[in-house]
């Protein structure tokens, strides 16, 4: 045992034994290896071809979604404005009946006080000619003076007015 040629010869031939060993069971790690590095040669290169059509593809939807929300949200203003002028168109006509309605009924009163007058008998009416002077001077309507108010005509005809409404009575109105 002595020996150290021995030794050293015996060193290297499990040396070259384990180097062996370790080359046969690298080989199918290595041919697992080659077949995964065509593998991603082979992705690659199907990306390089297939991606940028892919991302063109993406960048226009992306467009086409911002122009049909534009175009959405110009709908909905439109949209509102005309809410808004329907809503005005339906105030108008609101505002058109309540004037009908308030002109219909001032017709039908109308309508219903010459009626009425028309109606009424004759023989009961009394004329201004037939009145003593003295209640015609004597009426004097609020406000006025004879110093203030000089027109008789008009006095005299407010006052045929005035004995008119009184004939027909309060219940007509």
């Amino acid at each position: 045992m002595t020996e150290p040629l021995f030794w050293l010869g015996l060193s290297i031939l499990l040396v070259a034994v384990s180097l062996a060993a370790v080359l046969v069971s690298l080989l199918p790690a290595v041919q697992e290896l080659a077949r995964a590095a065509r593998s991603v040669e082979k992705l690659a290169d199907t990306l390089n071809r297939e991606l940028p059509p892919t991302l063109e593809a993406i960048r226009l939807t992306g467009l086409e979604i911002s122009d049909l929300t534009d175009d959405v949200n110009e709908g909905v203003k439109s949209a509102s404005q005309v809410v808004k002028q329907v809503d005005q168109s339906i105030s108008g006509a609101k505002k058109q009946a309540q004037n009908v309605q308030v002109g219909t009924r001032s017709v039908f009163a109308g309508v219903k006080a010459a009626w009425k007058t028309f109606k009424r008998p004759t023989g009961g009416r009394r004329s201004i000619d037939r009145l003593p002077p003295e209640p015609r001077n004597g009426f004097e309507p609020r406000g006025y003076s004879e110093t203030s108010y000089q027109d008789t005509d008009s006095a005299s005809t407010s006052h045929k007015n005035y004995e008119e409404w009184e004939s027909l009575g309060s219940e007509d109105y």
